[in-house]
């Protein structure tokens, strides 16, 4: 069986589930959302059935696929080639559903992990066949159309290429990690740049507002870093802060500590309706 007739299953209908799930859905066939909540599940199916006709004409050769949710993992896995874990950063979480579905999922499965900052080398402990399991990690679909390739370490290598060939048929650019990269290659960069501005803001030399001005006009981009972040989410954000700490000691702790005065205060971004704006509705 082939790509063209196999579902692919996406765990987890948050904020990025839900626009990897849009951008497989352009080449026909069935895309599956897995998720415990109905009311992620309700926003998932709402959001692929408003933005997939938009994104349809901009992929060649596309055709809407099939949408499927469930909150049963053995049955969203049923036969799909690729399964895309995109669940919250939390390590324990992703180790116990990656040995659940090394399972479930058929034997020729790709298992990837949409985690933007834990390796999947840390995730295959309780896997028996590690040599398919990769990370894929998405940015902001469908704006964003790149996506990462980093092998565990035990990777099959013929799976990266066959992903290389196959991903853009989706109107997803694949880009390969080569060696193996807590933060893989842009999200390095980007933390940096994240960080420095939590830092400039948390010791009062500038407001986030007044950073992501100055960060537009001199740049051009239509963001800046503290609007990014809410869209992110302020919650993820922090989850990632905290796992780069603990992979290198020493990183400053202010950042940190701004994020969460701004979770407590329920803001955690576009997903509760104020982050660091409070324009969003």
């Amino acid at each position: 069986m082939t790509e063209a007739v196999r579902p692919i299953a996406v765990l987890g209908a948050g904020t990025l589930g839900r626009r990897i799930a849009l951008m497989f859905a352009t080449q026909g066939g069935v895309v599956r959302i897995c998720d415990l909540s109905a009311d992620q599940r309700d926003a998932a199916e709402t959001f692929v059935a408003k933005q997939l006709p938009r994104l349809l004409p901009t992929v060649p050769d596309s055709s809407p696929a099939e949408l499927e949710l469930s909150d049963d993992l053995a049955a969203v896995v049923t036969d799909a080639w690729l399964v895309v874990e995109s669940l919250p950063e939390q390590l324990e979480l992703k180790r116990q559903v990656f040995a659940e579905l090394d399972r479930l999922a058929p034997t020729d499965a790709i298992l990837a992990s949409n985690s933007s900052s834990y390796p999947t080398s840390h995730l295959v402990d309780a896997v028996t066949t590690p040599a398919r399991v990769l990370n894929m990690h998405f940015f902001m679909p469908p704006f964003v159309t790149a996506v990462e390739l980093m092998s565990s370490g035990r990777t099959d290598h013929t799976i990266i290429e066959r992903l290389m060939d196959v991903l853009p048929r989706y109107g997803i650019t694949p880009f390969e990690a080569r060696q193996e990269s807590v933060g893989f290659i842009y999200n390095r960069i980007w933390a940096a740049i994240k960080r420095e501005a939590l830092a400039v803001a948390a010791e009062g030399v500038a407001t986030p507002e007044e950073i992501d001005r100055l960060w537009v006009m001199v740049l051009g981009t239509p963001a800046g870093p503290f609007r990014m972040m809410d869209r992110v989410g302020l919650d993820v954000a922090l989850d990632i802060e905290n796992h780069y700490a603990d992979e290198r000691p020493g990183l400053p702790e202010s950042p940190r500590r701004l994020l969460q005065q701004y979770i407590n205060d329920g803001r955690l971004g576009i997903k509760s309706g104020r982050g660091f704006y409070d324009d969003y509705k």
